[in-house]
């Protein structure tokens, strides 16, 4: 605040400049590595039961913690999520006191900001506290198979008795209806059944998978995004509801221009283009001398910007490249120039030929050149935050950047049962000796 006031202070320009600078100001100052204030936060007060595992269902929750909602993860009292064994890589434990290779970095990607419970509710008084703990909680989030929470009376029939108001949300593979609806399922076997692994791939390759479990995160936003719209429809009408979410939907739904296309056209589809569009040309990445890059000549204009840049201004005006569509009919012989022309130079030497021509471009970078990109790093896409047991570690930061507000990583993502002892006795009022007995008989670690 004290920046922008300066900034206020010290230019007399004109207002549309004076605007922008400040947007400008604005921006880089929510996008440092400032500790977010819980009380600006758009979830601040709401409490969520997260009894998720894998990657949608806490993907999900972690959006909602990152906004504020207080997040408690309920986790099996010894094995945990699943995914705190799937590993390497390790981020290695510095506390004596911890056991085994550390915590996985697939489990510290998707559960920052979050509580963690180890409780069995396969006992009797594991359900007793998850109905308590129901009764002081707005949202659940669950990922069992259709019907299986129902013999634990964690079903949302029975809690809406408990809870009238609490808006409980399911995600599955394929939904709580229809004839695969009892079919468990991972992310690659939505990806193969629901049409994306047919349209990704080299040309004339074989189908494959995308590189990270988009359907699963796909699924976990859809269905954050449903949460909200619930907690504002249950401030109108004081009334929870249940929530159907499931990756089968889920990836039809961001099959977008493509399944419209073929609902428009009723044709059979064109397949996997790999980098290339099936109706934009020059749309894909080239080989340079030391890696790839990656143009978008969406429009004519820019074609011709491309020609200027690669030093063949002659080629805007041959009759076979004049329009998309004449590109599009001789896709073959101007790609095979443009991959020609583009491997005699590095791929740092074309960003720098293609700065400021106003033609999208980009290179194809690896994970770590990505990770260490100077956009990411001022935009504060990757933060550090000290783990308890790990010491510090860096984690990607939440993406969506607030005027009023700065969600972020306030907490690293818990050890197994970290904060049992804290949530029986501080919100459910347990006693210390009947933890002590619930953690004797197993149902608490």
């Amino acid at each position: 605040m004290h920046v922008l006031l300066k900034l206020h202070r010290s230019v007399v320009a004109r207002p549309s400049v004076l605007a922008a600078r400040r947007r400008t100001q604005q921006w880089r100052f929510y996008s440092s590595a400032i500790p977010p204030s819980s009380d600006t936060l758009p979830l601040a007060g709401i409490r969520v039961l997260d009894m998720t595992r894998v990657l949608a269902g806490p993907y999900c929750t972690q959006i909602l913690g990152d906004l504020g909602a207080d997040v408690i993860k309920v986790e099996h009292p010894v094995r945990g999520d699943d995914t705190r064994a799937w590993g390497p890589p390790y981020a290695k434990y510095q506390n004596e006191s911890h056991q085994g290779p550390g915590e996985s970095a697939y489990y510290l990607a998707v559960n920052r900001n979050k509580k963690s419970i180890g409780l069995s509710f396969a006992h009797k008084p594991g359900v007793e506290i998850l109905h308590r703990l129901v009764k002081e909680c707005d949202v659940l989030v669950e990922n069992y198979l259709p019907g299986s929470l129902k013999k634990y009376n964690m079903d949302y029939e029975s809690l809406r008795s408990i809870n009238p108001k609490l808006i409980y949300a399911s995600i599955t593979g394929y939904g709580q209806t229809g004839p695969y609806s009892n079919r468990a399922g991972y992310d690659v076997m939505v990806e193969a059944e629901m049409g994306l692994m047919h349209i990704t791939g080299n040309r004339d390759g074989d189908p494959v998978k995308v590189g990270v479990a988009v359907t699963d995160l796909t699924t976990g936003l859809y269905t954050s995004n449903a949460i909200m719209a619930a907690l504002l429809a249950r401030a109108r009408t004081g009334k929870g509801q249940h929530i159907d979410a499931c990756l089968s939907d889920c990836q039809i739904a961001t099959l977008a221009n493509i399944a419209s296309s073929a609902l428009v056209s009723g044709e059979k589809d064109s397949g996997r283009w790999g980098t290339a569009h099936p109706s934009i040309v020059p749309y894909r990445s080239y080989r340079t001398r030391n890696g790839d890059i990656l143009f978008g000549g969406g429009n004519d204009r820019l074609f011709g910007v491309l020609c200027d840049r690669l030093g063949y201004p002659e080629w805007k005006t041959d009759p076979r490249f004049v329009t998309n569509q004449d590109r599009v009919q001789n896709r073959k012989e101007i790609d095979s120039l443009i991959e020609k022309r583009v491997k005699q130079k590095t791929t740092q030497e074309w960003l720098e030929i293609l700065e400021g021509s106003g033609m999208p471009y980009a290179a194809v970078n690896d994970i770590q050149g990505t990770l260490n990109h100077s956009h990411v790093q001022a935009r504060g896409m990757v933060t550090e935050v000290d783990h308890p047991a790990c010491g510090p570690i860096k984690v990607v930061n939440t993406p969506i950047k607030y005027s009023h507000a700065t969600p972020g990583v306030r907490t690293p993502p818990p050890t197994l049962g970290q904060h049992t002892d804290e949530i029986l006795g501080d919100l459910l009022q347990y006693k210390p000796d009947e933890i002590a007995r619930l953690k004797q008989d197993g149902v608490l670690s």
